[in-house]
């Protein structure tokens, strides 16, 4: 950016912090031809999905058939920063994470030698809206950021999904090469970033509404939206889609695992639809919410939990072309400094868990 040093200096930080963070994480390979063996203990995120899966014996029947009998569910706690997801893959913390497709990619083109095992289907312009205070009656729309300070997790949808809609508002947001026309600052805990945004300390952001750090303040009427993502944009149809990644020596190893876990996942996703008020009431009490607010996280339309799988690899692989060729030509600075190449990408998506592969859940 060409702002100030100190305008620049956190976001590059993060981003050198981050890329040193997944590569002295990485281990050496196990060969894809390793024979899968029996994993005794599996970790977990907690969240809203697996809570059910594990109240509803989900886990226990797809894990146990292979051997797996103790299944540990580790809450992050809002303490945690967005993207730790990436390192605790990295360091054998937990064995699968979740993270949308951008900033997945992010990570592997920091470093982090991992694959896709999942993806989900498009998005859609309800999942990382742009957000302000309900009662700042100066702002709007996306056209009265200008000139404003907006906050928000740089590797994250935080920043995919407003960057394209401010760049197609002619707004481009701050980054360390160049100055736009919205003061941008990196902010990777959810909790202060929205917490900045009600004091005043920056004027927007971006969140996912049925993230837990956000829930609350939107369901008070605190915040407003002012923008979404484009129904035929980049975002929407292909940067944020969801997907689940692990280590490539995890999988290579552990392939029955990674399939059961997906299979489990499938089945939770069916019966949470049917019992929406049952589902609510396990996911209020496992992860501490008010009921409203687990039921909400269920059924809101930008929720991203719940949703269905895309079970084409190269699909999957065509969204990540787009995606990335789309943010380097828009000047996305990450991406334009270090981006995956054609070979990296095919192999990104492991075609092993996608229709027509030897562990697909899609037979």
């Amino acid at each position: 950016m060409k702002t100030s040093s100190k305008r620049k200096t956190p976001v590059r930080r993060h981003l050198l912090a981050l890329a040193a963070q997944a590569g002295a994480m990485l281990l050496p390979a196990v060969p894809a031809t390793a024979a899968a063996e029996t994993l005794p203990a599996i970790n977990l995120q907690l969240s809203p999905w697996t809570v059910i899966a594990r109240e509803k014996g989900f886990f226990k029947e797809e894990f146990e058939r292979i051997g797996t009998r103790q299944v540990n569910l580790i809450a992050s706690g809002a303490a945690d920063l967005l993207g730790a997801e990436a390192a605790a893959v990295g360091n054998g913390a937990i064995a699968i994470a979740q993270r949308m497709i951008y900033p997945a990619t992010v990570h592997r083109a920091n470093g982090l030698d991992g694959v896709v095992v999942w993806a989900s289907e498009p998005s859609n312009r309800y999942r990382a809206p742009i957000l302000t205070r309900a009662d700042d009656d100066s702002i709007k729309t996306v056209a009265d950021l200008d000139g404003r300070k907006f906050g928000s997790s740089r590797i994250s949808c935080y920043w995919s999904s407003p960057f394209e809609q401010l760049h197609k508002a002619g707004l481009p947001l701050d980054s360390r090469a160049e100055r736009g026309r919205v003061r941008y600052e990196s902010i990777d805990n959810g909790v202060v970033a929205i917490s900045a945004v009600l004091s005043g300390a920056t004027d927007a952001t971006t969140a996912h509404l049925a993230a837990t750090q956000f829930t609350g303040a939107w369901l008070s009427g605190k915040l407003k939206v002012v923008g979404h993502s484009p129904d035929d944009g980049v975002y929407v149809n292909h940067a944020g889609r969801v997907t689940y990644f692990a280590r490539r020596d995890f999988v290579d190893k552990y392939p029955e695992v990674v399939k059961a876990f997906l299979a489990a996942r499938e089945r939770t996703l069916a019966w949470t639809l049917d019992n929406v008020d049952e589902a609510a009431k396990i996911v209020a009490r496992d992860t501490r919410v008010p009921v409203e607010v687990a039921k909400f996280q269920i059924t809101h339309a930008g929720q991203w939990e719940f949703m269905a799988g895309e079970p084409n690899a190269e699909r999957a692989r065509n969204a990540i072309r787009t995606f990335q060729e789309w943010h380097i030509a828009n000047g996305d600075d990450i991406l334009s400094e270090r981006q995956l190449s054609a070979a990296q990408i095919h192999a990104f998506i492991d075609e092993r868990f996608f229709v027509g592969g030897q562990y697909s859940i899609y037979q």
